[in-house]
C-alpha cells in the first residue's frame, strides 16, 4: 500500500495551494437553520474555480511533481470534476493533460474540461476499465498519472476544505458536532477526517452515498471494502466509484462515526433547496451531503453541523428537474 497521508500533510497542502484556489464561504441559511433546529454551516465549494472540490487534490498532487515529470504531463481518470480539477491545474502550469472520461459524462463536465486545453479519451463506463486506460496511456507517454481518490496528496489537498469550515464555524462562535461529506470513492471524506482529528478532534464526521452506491457504509459495517453492483442510479455521476478506495478506507474506517445514503428524490429535493434558498446551483452528487441535512437522517436538534456541498456542474436539464420537486 502507498503511504498513507498524516494531518500534517493536509496543513503543507494548504499552504501550498493557497495561491491556486479559492478560499469558498461558509454559508448560512435562515430556513435550513429553522427546519433542522440546527446550526448550520454550509461549504460552498460549486464556487470553486472549475465549480468543485476537486481542484485542491488535484492541484496539490500536480505541484508536488518533479520538474522532469511535470514537463511528461499528466493523465488521469474522471466522470468529470477531477478531470477539469486537472485540467485546470495542468494549464496553470503549462503542462499537457490528458483525460479519461465515460462517454456519459453530463455535457458541461466534459466541455469544461476541454476548454483547458487537455485531451479528451472516451470509454464505456459500463463495459471498459479506465483505470486500465490511464495506465495505459502513462506508460506510453511517461505522463504522471493523478487518480482521482487514491492517492496521498490528493487526500491531503481535499483536506483543507475542513480546515476552512471548522475555522469560519469558530469565527461565527461555533465548535461543529457534526461534519456530512459527500462520498464517493473517499478521497474528500478522507481528507476531511484527517484535518477534523487535527483542528477539531470532537467533530463526528458523517459519510453520506447515493443509494446503490453505498459501499462505503457497507464497507464500515463489514469491517473490509465491498464493492457496488453497478446497477444504482446514474444520477449521482460524480459518486460512482465502484469500491471504496485503498488508501481512502484505511483512513475512514477508523474516524468515520457513520454512514448515510440518500436517494434519487431527496437529491433533486436538496439541489431545488440549494438552488432557492442558497442561490447556488448544486449537481447531484454535490447534493447528498445537504440532502441527508434536510431529511434529517440523524438527530440534529441543537447542534452545530457542517454540511459539504462538493460541486456545481450540473446540466441545465437536471436543474429543471430539481426544481419540480417540492422539498
Amino acid at each position: 500500500m502507498t503511504r498513507l497521508p498524516t494531518a500534517e500533510d493536509v496543513l503543507a497542502a494548504r499552504a501550498l495551494i493557497a495561491p491556486h484556489i479559492v478560499r469558498t464561504p461558509a454559508l448560512r441559511s435562515p430556513a435550513l437553520d429553522e427546519r433542522t433546529g440546527a446550526e448550520v454551516f454550509i461549504k460552498a465549494e460549486p464556487l470553486q474555480r472549475t465549480g468543485s472540490f476537486k481542484l485542491r487534490g488535484a492541484t496539490n498532487a500536480i505541484l508536488r511533481l518533479a520538474p522532469a515529470a511535470r514537463a511528461a504531463g499528466v493523465v488521469a481518470y474522471s466522470s468529470g470534476n477531477h478531470g477539469q480539477a486537472v485540467a485546470c491545474a495542468a494549464a496553470a502550469l503549462g503542462i499537457p493533460a490528458t483525460i479519461v472520461m465515460p462517454r456519459d459524462a453530463p455535457a458541461i463536465k466534459r466541455d469544461s474540461t476541454a476548454a483547458w486545453g487537455a485531451d479528451i479519451v472516451q470509454y464505456d463506463r459500463r463495459t471498459e476499465d479506465r483505470e486500465a486506460i490511464g495506465a495505459a496511456i502513462a506508460t506510453r507517454t511517461g505522463a504522471a498519472l493523478i487518480p482521482p481518490y487514491d492517492h496521498p496528496d490528493v487526500i491531503a489537498g481535499q483536506g483543507t476544505l475542513a480546515l476552512e469550515l471548522v475555522e469560519d464555524a469558530r469565527a461565527a462562535g461555533a465548535e461543529l458536532d457534526l461534519v456530512f461529506v459527500c462520498t464517493g470513492g473517499g478521497g474528500l471524506t478522507a481528507g476531511c477526517a484527517l484535518a477534523l482529528e487535527h483542528a477539531s478532534p470532537a467533530t463526528r464526521l458523517i459519510a453520506v452515498e447515493p443509494e446503490g452506491w453505498d459501499d462505503t457504509g457497507r464497507s464500515l459495517a463489514a469491517g473490509t471494502r465491498l464493492a457496488n453492483d453497478g446497477a444504482g442510479s446514474a444520477l449521482c455521476d460524480a459518486l460512482m466509484a465502484m469500491t471504496p478506495g485503498e488508501l481512502t478506507f484505511a483512513l475512514n474506517a477508523p474516524r468515520l462515526a457513520g454512514a448515510v445514503a440518500v436517494g434519487e428524490s431527496q437529491v433533486l429535493a436538496a439541489m431545488g433547496f440549494a438552488l432557492r434558498h442558497l442561490k447556488l446551483a448544486v449537481e447531484p452528487g454535490g447534493a447528498v451531503a445537504l440532502a441527508a441535512v434536510l431529511a434529517e437522517a440523524l438527530p440534529l436538534d441543537g447542534l452545530a453541523v457542517g454540511v459539504v456541498l462538493s460541486g456545481g456542474n450540473a446540466d441545465p436539464g437536471t436543474l429543471a428537474r430539481a426544481l419540480e420537486v417540492t422539498c
